[in-house]
C-alpha cells in the first residue's frame, strides 16, 4: 500500500465501506480537497487530503501509471 502514489484515476478501498454496499473509490479530482465517486452507486463526495490519506486501505490500481 503505496499512499503516496494517490492521483487521479486511482481506483481505492477505503476501511470503511459505503452505505450502498461497495468499498471500491475512483478519485475524480486530486488536490487540498479530494473528490470521490463510489464505483457502486455513483454518488461523489468531497475529502481533504489529509483525511482521505488516513482512510485508504490500499490502492487497487492507477490508471496514468502506464
Amino acid at each position: 500500500m503505496n499512499k503516496d502514489k494517490l492521483k487521479k484515476g486511482s481506483i481505492l478501498v477505503l476501511k470503511k465501506g459505503h452505505p450502498c454496499g461497495e468499498n471500491l473509490w475512483e478519485i475524480i479530482r486530486f488536490g487540498a480537497v479530494c473528490k470521490l465517486k463510489c464505483l457502486g452507486c455513483q454518488r461523489e463526495v468531497l475529502m481533504n487530503r489529509m483525511d482521505l490519506r488516513k482512510k485508504v486501505k490500499k490502492v487497487v490500481n492507477n490508471e496514468e501509471d502506464n
